[in-house]
């Protein structure tokens, strides 16, 4: 049985991730119980998302990776996608170069996730190359996140915003009330469906449910991130009930050490066959 350490860097008003995370995994251990995980997370000041604020949050991102480097997690999450992306484009490569040059200063080897950067390899993951997605925010910090997006490649077919300035009010939204929302969007010629590109607005509880009636790949922020710290340690990234990105039938993601999907050893598209030994 082995242990596997979380560093998570999120904002102070942030309720969603050590939410959202902590279920995934918890429900990943049920069927590959040899593995658990441990979270520890440090916290940088933000309560409202605007521009502003968002650019102050992440002067604060030295100070949070130093404190995570001393408790020598197996890879660290920088968790708030907005933060990054209004940065500009590619800005999520300077964020976790950034933060991986603060936790090898402390002699840390954590690889670093970005919420933004798995989110771009969710998407083509799932093979997808235009989308629709659904965001909290104001549709200036929207506009952004598509412009971002689309710099990576990915044409945003349609965007929903549903302009909560508000962090903590972004919480408490009701995930199922996505169920209803992504109805409201053009999918015509969508490849996949993006529930949540926020890891602070809920929607796990309907990632499936959505992807069952939608008929094309959904995912979010939040199993995106999933997805790849997963494939950082080396692990199937697979999770029970979480829409196809975690349901085991993907390729493997080159260099994941995850091995293969459909048990032959040449790769393939098959299932993930999650053993309980080591």
């Amino acid at each position: 049985m082995t242990d596997h350490h979380i560093g998570l860097i999120v904002p102070s008003s942030n309720l969603t991730m050590e939410t959202e995370l902590p279920r995934m995994l918890n429900a990943r251990e049920s069927i590959a119980p040899d593995d658990r995980f441990v979270f520890h997370t440090s916290r940088m000041r933000m309560k409202h998302v605007t521009p502003e604020e968002l650019r102050d949050m992440n002067a604060q991102t030295e100070r949070a990776a130093l404190e995570l480097a001393d408790a020598r997690p197996d890879v660290v999450a920088t968790a708030c996608l907005v933060a990054i992306m209004a940065q500009g484009p590619g800005h999520h490569c300077v964020a976790e170069a950034d933060i991986t040059s603060a936790l090898r200063a402390e002699g840390s080897r954590a690889p670093v996730v970005s919420s933004a950067g798995a989110l771009l390899g969710g998407v083509e993951a799932v093979g997808a190359r235009r989308v629709a997605i659904i965001t909290p925010y104001m549709k200036e910090l929207t506009a952004k996140v598509v412009d971002y997006i689309e710099d990576a490649g990915i044409e945003v077919v349609d965007a929903l915003s549903l302009e909560v300035p508000d962090n903590l009010a972004v919480a408490r939204l009701d995930p199922a009330d996505l169920r209803d929302h992504w109805r409201r969007l053009n999918l015509s010629g969508a490849d996949a469906l993006v529930l949540s590109a926020c890891v602070q607005m809920p929607s796990l509880a309907s990632i499936q449910p959505v992807e069952d009636e939608a008929g094309l790949p959904v995912l979010s922020a939040a199993t995106s991130t999933a997805f790849r710290i997963l494939t950082e340690l080396g692990l199937p990234p697979v999770v029970p009930g979480a829409g196809s990105l975690l349901g085991g039938r993907l390729p493997s993601p080159a260099g994941s050490g995850a091995g293969t999907t459909d048990g032959s050893g040449a790769g393939g598209t098959g299932p993930i066959h999650l053993g309980t030994g080591r």
